[in-house]
């Protein structure tokens, strides 16, 4: 069984569509998992939940899903608090209410090979669990977990990691990389007898022309985001990554 998981794709269709003709490049998947943020500052959020549809891939919450979905008592600055209005509206009630009923996790394979996809931690939507995490906040993220590969997001930053005989994969980002690499990223998984294989792929995209999508689409803030889509890595990770 092939699967592949992308993640973080945050209203960049053209970013999606660049992960998905990858995909279909490297022989396809069984199933396609997106894994929680889908659709915030970005220029496309209905047509990214549209394509999602379009390709029968299964999808999960984000952080940033719930937000917009289901909200509840987080405060938000007034720049962010208008670019959740502007999505929402972009969006429609009908994505509106599925995105408020994606579920948290999901679970493929039987026992104790399991792949568990979640967003950013079997635990919370919201809470990254960098590739340098200590024992103790591993532990207190992933608990007594059976599942002996998981997926995730959230990060932007992708690795792979062993911990406890378990393998924890971040899957990149398929709208918003933050690692220093400009590409988007998604990551495939073959099931094994001895557990499940990894085949990280990254793949150029047009920057220019989210951009320009970005300018033209009417969302606030749109300078913040272009800035953020061009640095592609994180400001606090300047002096670790070129």
């Amino acid at each position: 069984m092939r699967i592949a998981v992308l993640s973080d794709i945050h209203g960049n269709l053209v970013g999606l569509d660049a992960c998905l003709a990858d995909l279909h490049a490297q022989g396809g998947a069984d199933a396609i998992v997106a894994a929680g943020d889908l659709c915030l500052d970005g220029p496309k959020p209905k047509k990214v939940l549209q394509r999602l549809e379009e390709v029968g891939a299964q999808a999960i919450r984000g952080n940033t899903d719930r937000y917009l979905g289901a909200p509840g008592n987080e405060t938000f600055e007034t720049l962010e608090h208008a670019q959740l209005e502007w999505t929402r509206h972009d969006l429609g009630e009908k994505y509106l209410r599925w995105l408020a009923d994606l579920p948290f996790a999901l679970r493929i394979g039987e026992g104790d090979n399991q792949l568990l996809i979640v967003h950013a931690n079997p635990s919370t939507d919201d809470e990254h669990m960098w590739p340098d995490a200590d024992d103790d906040t591993l532990a207190r993220l992933i608990g007594s977990e059976r599942a002996n590969t998981i997926a995730f997001g959230h990060l932007h930053l992708p690795y792979v990691r062993h911990w406890r005989g378990k393998l924890l994969v971040n899957v990149a980002s398929a709208g918003l990389p933050k690692d220093g690499d400009a590409r988007v990223g998604y990551t495939i998984f073959t099931e094994r007898s001895g557990g499940w294989e990894v085949k990280q792929r990254r793949i150029e995209f047009d920057v220019k022309r989210v951009a320009t999508q970005l300018t033209s689409c009417g969302i606030p803030g749109s300078e913040e985001l272009i800035a953020t889509l061009r640095r592609h890595r994180y400001k606090r990770l300047k002096g670790y990554v070129p």
